[in-house]
C-alpha cells in the first residue's frame, strides 16, 4: 500500500513552521525519514497517525483519506511513538492483552493466541510475566513494536526507535524491523543515518520542515560519489579548513581530525578522494551543498 503525501503544511501558534508543503510518495517496504532533531519528523508522524491536525495538504493511504477518515486509518495503523510509556508494575503479557482488547479482539482465546505470537515474534515470550518496569530500553522498544503490530496493521509508523539503545539491542531491533517491513509499509523516522542505511530501500531527508532529497540510498550515494574528499588535519588547522572548504563532517581517528569536504573538483591541499557513504549524503544535504533529486518525492 502506497502512502501519498501532498503539500502538507503545519505552523504552530508560536510561529514555528514545522512542515512546509511536504510532498512524499512512500511505497510498500521500509522507508526512512532522516533528519536532525527539530526537522519536523515527529510532527509529520503525529499527523499521519491521526494524532494531530495539519493546516493544509492531503494524505492518502491507498484509497483512504488519512485526514478525513481517521477511524479507517486507525484500524490499519500500528504506531510506536518516540516517547512510549508503559505501566511499570504490569507484566508484558497483561498490558499487551489489554491493548488487544482495546483493538477490538474480544475473544479471550484469540487474544491469547495473538499476544503469545507477538511476544514470540519480538523475543519477549520468556519474560512475558516480568514487570515492564524491569525491562531494559531495548526490551521496552521491542514491546512497543509488539503493541504496534496488534491487529495486523498494513501501515506502521516508528518514530526514533533506536535512540539510546546499546549496539547489541540496536542489532536486535534492526532484525525485527527488517522482518516486519517485508510485507508492510513501514515509515521509520530517525536522526541516525545507520538505521536508514541498514534497513531502508527508500528514504527522504527532511530539515526545517522541507523535504530536501529523496530516493534509493544506493542511488543517492552514487550521485555524490565523486564529490567527497578526505584528509587528516591538525586540530589547530581545522578552523582554516572550515573557512576555505565545504567541510561536511569531522571525526577523530586515533586522536586526529579526519575531515570530509564536498567539492565537484579536486580541492588540492593534500585531499584524496573518499568513498561516499549515506552519512556523506546526509551531511552534504543538510549543509545545503547537495540537492540532487534521485527519486520521485
Amino acid at each position: 500500500m502506497e502512502l501519498r503525501i501532498r503539500n502538507l503544511s503545519k505552523t504552530y501558534a508560536n510561529g514555528v513552521v514545522a512542515l512546509d508543503k511536504v510532498t512524499l510518495s512512500i511505497p510498500p517496504g521500509m522507508f526512512g525519514l532522516l533528519g536532525p532533531n527539530g526537522a519536523g519528523k515527529s510532527t509529520l508522524m503525529r499527523i499521519l497517525a491521526t494524532l494531530q491536525e495539519c493546516d493544509s495538504g492531503s494524505v492518502f493511504a491507498g484509497d483512504i483519506d488519512v485526514l478525513d477518515e481517521k477511524d479507517e486509518v486507525r484500524r490499519m495503523l500500528g504506531y510506536l511513538p518516540q516517547d512510549f510509556g508503559v505501566y511499570p508494575k504490569v507484566s508484558a503479557w497483561e498490558l499487551l492483552d489489554h491493548f488487544a482488547q482495546l483493538k477490538g479482539i474480544a475473544s479471550r482465546g484469540r487474544r491469547r493466541e495473538v499476544v503469545d505470537g507477538l511476544l514470540q515474534q519480538t523475543n519477549l515470550f520468556e519474560v512475558r510475566h516480568q514487570k515492564l518496569g524491569t525491562f531494559s530500553g531495548g526490551m521496552r522498544q521491542r514491546f512497543g513494536v509488539a503493541q504496534a503490530l496488534i491487529g495486523d496493521p498494513q501501515l506502521i509508523i516508528v518514530d526514533e526507535p533506536t535512540a539510546g539503545l546499546d549496539p547489541q539491542e540496536r542489532v536486535r531491533f534492526h532484525n525485527l524491523l527488517a522482518d516486519i517491513g517485508a510485507d508492510k509499509t513501514v515509515l521509520l523516522s530517525t536522526h541516525i543515518v545507520s538505521d536508514v542505511a541498514d534497513l531502508c530501500a527508500n528514504m527522504a531527508i527532511i530539515n526545517k520542515g522541507h523535504v530536501l532529497l529523496c530516493g534509493e540510498p544506493a542511488r543517492l550515494i552514487e550521485g555524490i560519489e565523486e564529490c567527497i574528499w578526505a584528509r587528516f588535519v591538525d586540530k589547530a588547522e581545522l578552523p582554516l579548513f572550515q573557512k576555505q572548504h565545504a567541510v561536511i563532517s569531522t571525526r577523530l581517528r586515533a586522536g586526529r581530525p579526519l575531515i570530509h569536504v564536498y567539492a565537484q573538483a579536486h580541492p588540492g591541499m593534500g585531499f584524496e578522494p573518499a568513498h561516499a557513504s549515506l552519512e556523506d549524503v546526509y551531511f552534504a544535504t543538510i549543509a545545503g551543498r547537495h540537492n540532487h533529486q534521485a527519486g520521485n518525492c
